[in-house]
């Protein structure tokens, strides 16, 4: 048998030191392999999830009574735990709901600490409505109500940070018990997972043997996902097997990465495989459309003397124009003109794109140089956002004679196009990873085309806010030139 994982101690059977290290050698012999694979971890993920729930509690009552001891001198005093107990069911609710108790937010800081976050400022906000509605203000001290949410978000943090430890230390990495059987499909690599060669054990998924399906049950034991790599024709033996198998079960296609599948659906006359998801959703367009007004018109408001004070200083310089304006591809492979300050001599643009700037470029003037180094020259690229051609975040535009080496862009992966789902943006993923300037080799485009597909990979608009956040870090690069 082949193992790819050698799991911990703690995901091995309870039992002295010496049984634990037994049952590893079990696990790695082929002649005597000790079932089941693993530990149940239904119970240990129970225990993760109680743990968590009550140190919430901990942390929302704590919270409360140390902002009723700074502001009182007395966390006892009355309405200060009231508040904290009509808060917590409210926010139990809330983070349920969010799924700040799933197994993502149990194991990783961020996504535990960003859905507590956002399940206490709901809760907060509903238990105020509450106060209001039912005329209840009078009992209630505003200072407990404004500090103590923000209180419980700090002592929140603490605790979920804390708390990944012992969630990896009860269920592992992953705190999913993974199963890959080999059955003359393409090897994979899954890390934290168990690998079984499906033949070298006799795995048959033969529905006219319960024999044979009796010895995949007892492998599967305990399992939570079972992946599946076997030749073509043997896909539909193992589906009708897996199906009855109570486990999330999957198996390797890879016809679904060559077409570049993003899901599957089934009617009652075929099956397909789904190969782009359209536009995002009405409230999701809603949701982005208005982060990019409010935003955009603000900045411009805000950033009008700065423009100005840049567009005199371009036309000083040589008396040119102040604007550049290239066409480019944006969403939908359609075409449409970007704003950007210009940077270059008069007249020695690259309108097409052929050429792009390097280091020490002779067409960059002075104020380009410094405009191009800040970043500077994209502002009026914020026409655009407002306009309803671009996105604050999105893949970049790039011009259309834009190549990588002496290859094209769209040459180098074909993959290129899927970029163009969404509005370009004034920055993206890709900008906040560092990856800007020149394309003098295929892996500078292969990187940045990366970074934008998974941008496209399930919008949300806490990921643009964090993009944006992180823009700030860029906007002064060693490749802005």
């Amino acid at each position: 048998m082949t193992v790819a994982f050698a799991p911990p101690d703690n995901l091995l059977p309870d039992g002295s030191a010496p049984e634990r290290r037994k049952a590893r050698r079990s696990i790695g012999s082929c002649e005597a392999i000790r079932l089941p694979l693993a530990p149940s971890l239904e119970r240990r993920r129970l225990q993760v999830y109680l743990v968590l729930l009550v140190a919430d509690a901990v942390a929302i009552f704590a919270a409360y009574a140390l902002v009723g001891y700074l502001y009182f001198g007395d966390w006892t005093e009355p309405g200060v735990m009231l508040q904290a107990q009509l808060l917590l069911p409210i926010y139990w609710t809330v983070a349920i709901s969010n799924r700040a108790y799933a197994v993502d937010s149990a194991l990783s800081v961020p996504i535990g600490a960003r859905r507590s976050v956002i399940a206490v400022l709901a809760a907060a906000a509903i238990v105020v409505f509450l106060v209001f509605f039912l005329k209840s203000s009078q009992n209630f001290s505003r200072v407990i109500s404004a500090f103590g949410p923000l209180a419980a978000i700090g002592t929140l943090l603490v605790a979920r940070d804390q708390l990944v430890r012992f969630a990896h230390w009860r269920c592992g990495a992953t705190a999913v018990n993974q199963l890959l059987l080999m059955d003359g499909g393409r090897r994979l690599d899954l890390p934290h997972s168990y690998v079984l060669d499906a033949r070298e054990h006799g795995l048959v998924p033969d529905i006219g043997d319960p024999h044979a399906l009796n010895r995949i049950g007892l492998f599967l034991t305990n399992m939570d996902r079972v992946i599946v790599s076997c030749a073509p024709e043997r896909r539909s033996a193992w589906a009708l097997v897996l199906k009855g198998v109570n486990v999330q079960a999957e198996i390797v296609d890879d016809e679904v990465v060559s077409l570049g599948a993003v899901g599957a659906r089934r009617t009652a006359d075929y099956g397909a495989l789904i190969i782009a998801k359209g536009p995002l959703g009405l409230r999701n367009r809603l949701l982005k459309r208005g982060l990019d007004l409010g935003l955009a018109l603000t900045a411009l408001v805000l950033l009008a003397p700065l423009l100005a004070l840049v567009a005199l200083a371009i036309w000083l310089e040589d008396r040119g124009p102040v604007l550049f304006v290239q066409r480019r591809l944006g969403r939908g492979n359609r075409f449409f003109k970007i704003y950007k300050f210009r940077s270059m001599s008069g007249g020695q643009g690259d309108r097409a794109g052929d050429r792009s700037a390097s280091r020490n470029d002779p067409r960059v003037t002075r104020v380009g140089r410094l405009i191009r180094a800040t970043s500077i020259d994209e502002l009026p690229q914020l026409v655009n956002v407002i306009k309803g051609e671009m996105s604050l975040v999105g893949p970049r535009p790039h011009a259309l004679g834009s190549q990588a080496g002496d290859k094209l862009f769209w040459e180098i992966d074909q993959r290129y196009w899927q970029r163009h789902s969404l509005k370009p943006g004034l920055t993206g993923l890709a900008q906040v990873r560092g990856y800007r300037g020149a394309t003098e080799h295929e892996a500078d485009l292969t990187e940045r085309l990366q970074s934008d597909l998974e941008y496209l990979d399930g919008w949300t608009i806490w990921r643009d806010i964090a993009i944006l956040a992180g823009t700030a870090r860029v906007m002064v690069h060693r490749n802005a030139f």
